[in-house]
């Protein structure tokens, strides 16, 4: 059996690869000169960008999948493990409240972009707060559908796993395609009359939605793309990033290779699925769980391989930083790129500032746009550095 810490290393570079792809998603020096793979898709279809959240879900299934067998034999231990789930999922969604509230003061204190200022309109749905979902959801499946052996410990039962994970995809294809929309009728995929956006409007209002869900630029905002329903197929990432985990540890040797092959049959059955159930980031589509799930195996088994190299560890050690101190990174990414954007030069701000010194070393634009987000992320590594030296890990 693989021991943890060469686990931990891999699991931390699949992490950081997630985080470092969120960065540089998000930081161009000019958002209108960001390079294809780098930009989402505008509803249907998929680009590289839209790998990097599942992704980071699919590691947060591969480490909960890592801990177990666990024991959970008496009522104090199971007592303790649920505190503990609770204080981590509630830590989590305060915390995402709070990024999310940094926007609207980022609105108020000069900082374009669309949306409005004020708590009254905090986007109450979010990256962290699905993060926090999808690992409660991936919990509570795991010893729903788990058993104990012997000793009290509680084991995963991959077929079972799997046999949710395989409900949950079917179950929303079900929901979206013949639940019926108050208004739209059902069937609908269209920003505005899928049933997740529906259920969202209604919860949460739409002041409390992501200020650029709209159904064409700088119309009313209908959607969000972390909202409730579509939880539900997002939380199949994390679980098929548990039964990744599983294997890692039960069969370590041939992890690689059963992983790469998993990975790559969920990637044709994603893509086979697009004409019946549209592969579509923005409302998770089961297609896009599945496609996105197998891109992450994919890489994950790319990892197992290559990081047996020095070279190859070596020349991760970044994203290692990263992913070590995951949670931490994005959100301090996500408040530098809050400075990014505020006219603090003059007038300028320094996303302008930072482009226009690039543009005039290379001259090509979209070349100049990225090196500046790669600038943002070294920064990001180097104010994180000195934390993984002393072995400081952010935990929640």
């Amino acid at each position: 059996m693989a021991s943890a810490p060469s686990r931990l290393v891999e699991l931390d570079v699949l992490r950081g690869l997630a985080v470092a792809g969120m960065i540089l998603v998000v930081s161009p020096g000019d958002w209108g000169a960001a390079y294809a793979p780098l930009r989402h898709a505008e509803w249907d279809g998929w680009t590289l960008a839209d790998m990097v959240f599942p992704t980071f879900l699919f590691s947060v299934g591969a480490a909960l999948g890592l801990s177990f067998p666990r024991p959970f034999a008496d009522s104090e231990t199971r007592r303790a493990f649920w505190l503990r789930v609770g204080r981590r999922v509630a830590a989590l969604i305060l915390l995402g409240l709070v990024v999310e509230a940094s926007y609207n003061l980022y609105l108020g204190i000069g900082g374009g972009g669309p949306g409005h200022p004020g708590l009254e309109n905090v986007r109450l749905p979010g990256v962290l707060q699905r993060i926090a979902l999808c690992y409660l959801l991936g919990v509570v499946a795991i010893v729903a559908t788990g058993r104990r052996d012997d000793m009290g410990r509680l084991n995963v039962r991959a077929a079972d796993l799997g046999c949710t994970i395989a409900a949950v995809l079917i179950g929303y294809w079900a929901l979206l395609m013949f639940v019926p929309v108050p208004g739209y009728g059902a069937g609908r995929l269209d920003p505005e009359g899928n049933l997740g956006a529906w259920i969202d409007r209604a919860i949460f209002t739409v002041p409390h939605l992501w200020p650029l869900g709209w159904a064409t630029p700088n119309g009313p905002i209908v959607y969000d793309p972390e909202g409730l329903l579509s939880t539900l197929p997002a939380a199949t990432n994390t679980l098929l990033g548990v039964l990744a985990g599983q294997v890692w540890r039960n069969r370590p040797e041939r992890a690689p290779m059963l992983i790469g092959a998993a990975g790559a049959l969920l990637l044709v059955a994603g893509l086979a699925l697009d004409p019946v159930f549209v592969i579509n980031k923005r409302i998770w589509t089961s297609s896009f769980a599945l496609l996105s799930s197998g891109f992450s195996a994919l890489v994950l088994a790319a990892l197992m391989l290559a990081l047996r190299q020095r070279a190859a560890a070596i020349a991760a050690m970044p994203f290692r930083v990263l992913g070590a101190n995951a949670i931490l990174a994005f959100v301090v990414a996500t408040l530098l790129g809050r400075l990014y954007g505020l006219p603090l030069l003059g007038g300028a701000t320094p996303q302008a500032t930072l482009n226009g010194i690039m543009l005039a070393l290379v001259g090509e634009p979209y070349f100049a746009s990225f090196l500046c987000a790669v600038l943002v992320c070294a920064i990001v590594v180097a104010l994180l550095w000195p934390l993984q030296r002393r072995g400081f890990h952010f935990r929640l």
